[in-house]
């Protein structure tokens, strides 16, 4: 079998969040790449810290020996915090090294089921063959946790596309690539927004999209509880409209979420839908390819 399955996470002020995220894909992943500025700086040049005892879990939960820490200078004060994001992604990605597959996951994402996800991508061992002329970057769904209430946690009603994998890690935003995008019928779970109002203020001003975050939104956000959710609509932090409804979990356990999303149809995405999306995508850059 052709490449490695090689998963990195780029770590700064969200750390805790990793001792939930890393067990979902250590078990099938051939090795784990974890990024952190040596400085801790964040994009924006904001100061953040690491307790000593995180690096002590690391030491104590990777039985198996996968984990590699990678720290570096990633904040260049001259860049724009997606820039630094960008440049960072592709650091990591070196690293992580050429003709294997780069699954980059954020602290905040926990996948459902890392192990069918691997086995979607084996389908694609192809690609791993000059992967610069044949870019391509998978992509998953999101379940998109929105904000915890008293009794559970409010979420974005409807999967959202992410895009996690590539043969060939030439980031242009975020982890996008200029190349075909392939879907594949898997959920993750994304706690970008469940978070206490300090922590979530202090993301807004640190990350990617620090420029991008509509003025309304973290109004709204306080403001929406487990009560009043359906009395709301409009809740995408970059544009609004994009992110319809909520919808409510009523428990606060990523494993009870995690089930509930496995037997719950209307959060799967139809064969169907990925089926005419990926044909879309294929003959899109099949007609790049005649015209070039």
């Amino acid at each position: 079998m052709i490449g490695k399955i090689q998963v990195g996470y780029l770590v700064s002020y969200d750390y805790e969040l990793l001792k939930t995220s890393l067990p979902t894909v250590y078990n099938d992943a051939d090795a784990v790449f974890i990024a952190i500025d040596k400085n801790r700086n964040t994009w924006n040049g904001g100061a953040f810290s690491i307790d000593e005892s995180f690096f002590e879990w690391i030491r104590i939960f990777d039985i198996d020996k996968k984990v590699v820490v990678y720290e570096d200078d990633f904040y260049v004060p001259t860049l724009t915090t997606m820039q630094c994001e960008i440049r960072e992604r592709k650091m990591l990605a070196e690293k992580m090294g050429t003709g294997n597959w780069i699954i980059q996951v954020d602290c905040d994402e926990y996948f459902v089921d890392f192990k069918k996800f691997v086995s979607d991508l084996r389908k694609y061992d192809s690609y791993l063959i000059n992967p610069e002329k044949n870019p391509i970057q998978i992509c998953a769904f999101w379940v998109m946790l929105y904000k915890y209430t008293e009794k559970g946690i409010l979420y974005v009603d409807k999967p959202l596309k992410a895009i996690f994998a590539t043969n060939y890690p030439n980031y242009k935003n975020g982890r996008r690539i200029k190349g075909r995008q392939i879907y594949t019928n898997n959920i993750v779970l994304h706690e970008s927004l469940s978070r206490t109002e300090e922590d979530l203020r202090f993301k807004f001003e640190n990350w990617g999209h620090n420029v991008d975050v509509d003025k309304g939104f973290l109004d709204k956000w306080l403001v929406v509880n487990e009560n009043n959710y359906k009395d709301y609509k409009d809740f995408y932090y970059l544009q609004p409209k994009r992110w319809k409804k909520l919808a409510f979990f009523s428990t606060k356990n990523i494993s009870q979420i995690k089930e509930v999303i496995e037997n719950e149809k209307r959060l799967n995405v139809s064969k169907l839908k990925i089926y005419f999306k990926n044909f879309g995508q294929w003959l899109k850059f099949l007609l790049k390819k005649k015209t070039a």
